[in-house]
């Protein structure tokens, strides 16, 4: 990948961090505050997936 491509990548994501920051803040926020705290069971296995494409994407460039 060139130089530029990162550099855009790196503009893209910081971007979409800027974009997307505020509103992640705020629903953080109010999960503290809700009664029933089992969405955090979901990010086991979200994060477990995210890291199965991860390596899937690792292996098809290696």
């Amino acid at each position: 990948m060139s130089m530029w491509e990162q550099a855009l990548i790196a503009v893209l994501l910081f971007a979409v961090i800027l974009f997307l920051g505020p509103g992640a803040k705020k629903s953080l926020e109010e999960s503290q505050k809700a009664e029933n705290p089992d969405w955090k069971g979901a990010l086991i296995p979200l994060a477990m997936v995210v890291l199965f494409v991860i390596l899937l994407i690792s292996m098809v460039q290696g």
